[in-house]
């Protein structure tokens, strides 16, 4: 057997911890969110050199939910899926949660602005946050910007930014905007039919705090319902706030429902992509 000199396993035994420490620390320096405001500027920089040049932009909302649902139920929801949607397309960021929306006239109180705790603001004020959040990411380098609203009394606002800039963008294929209505229309329509399959009747499933919303919250985090106050929700509906009944909603069966969502949106924002 043959034995190398001392000084050159020495070495040899040097390089190779080298290079062990060496990918140890590319592998630390990598950063693994998808979050943008949990990187730092020349992370998310490396980021878009390297092709992940689509932005989600989490629209949520601060309003009333019921005697059981926290006020935050779309910022949360809508920060988590929108996660998942960017995990699962892999060339994509989640910007920070839009919180701040349209709810209604403030003064008199209308809708979810009759309950403590909704915040409104104007229709004008909301489209130009989106529009500025928009300007921000196409010259940061970001290709496709997509808007992932969670309520319906915003999807049309959406739209309409999304045309302006794209109107005035036509002649610069660096960046577009897209208003996404395949993810707020699979928290409704495809969940909503699985859930009447499965026997709920459509008056439980509801529009507002009811089963299906209350099963994707829980689905989501479970801390977000008061599942104590399920009962009461039911008892004192609509007249708290409430439309359908809370009773029966589980984690398991709001699973599904984020699924659709997940899976829905990944495929528009797909096509989107291909046909800009």
């Amino acid at each position: 057997m043959r034995f190398l000199p001392l000084t050159a396993t020495c070495s040899l035994l040097l390089l190779s911890l080298a290079s062990t420490a060496s990918f140890a620390a590319d592998a630390a320096a990598a950063p693994t969110s998808v979050y943008l405001e949990e990187l730092t500027s020349p992370e998310l920089h490396a980021l878009i050199a390297k092709g992940r040049t689509t932005v989600l932009l989490p629209i949520g909302g601060t309003e009333q939910n019921g005697p059981h649902m926290v006020l935050g139920k779309h910022n949360v929801r809508v920060r988590y899926l929108a996660g998942q949607i960017a995990q699962k397309l892999g060339t994509a960021v989640v910007a920070p949660v839009l919180a701040y929306v349209p709810e209604g006239s403030i003064r008199p109180p209308v809708a979810h602005m009759r309950f403590s705790g909704t915040i409104s603001i104007p229709d004008a004020t909301f489209e130009a946050i989106l529009e500025g959040a928009a300007r921000s990411f196409k010259q940061h380098g970001f290709r496709d910007i997509v808007f992932l609203g969670d309520h319906g009394g915003y999807q049309k606002s959406e739209v309409r930014v999304a045309e302006r800039l794209n109107r005035e963008w036509a002649k610069d294929p660096s960046a577009r905007v897209h208003a996404l209505p395949e993810y707020y229309a699979a928290a409704t329509v495809p969940f909503n039919q699985s859930l009447l399959a499965k026997g709920y009747s459509a008056a439980e499933i509801g529009i507002h705090a009811g089963l299906a919303d209350t099963a994707m919250a829980m689905a989501v985090d479970k801390t977000l319902v008061r599942t104590d106050q399920l009962a009461q929700a039911h008892a004192q509906a609509p007249a708290n706030g409430v439309t359908g009944d809370p009773r029966r909603a589980s984690a398991e069966l709001g699973q599904s429902g984020l699924q659709h969502i997940v899976d829905a949106s990944v495929t528009a924002i797909h096509h989107a992509i291909r046909t800009r």
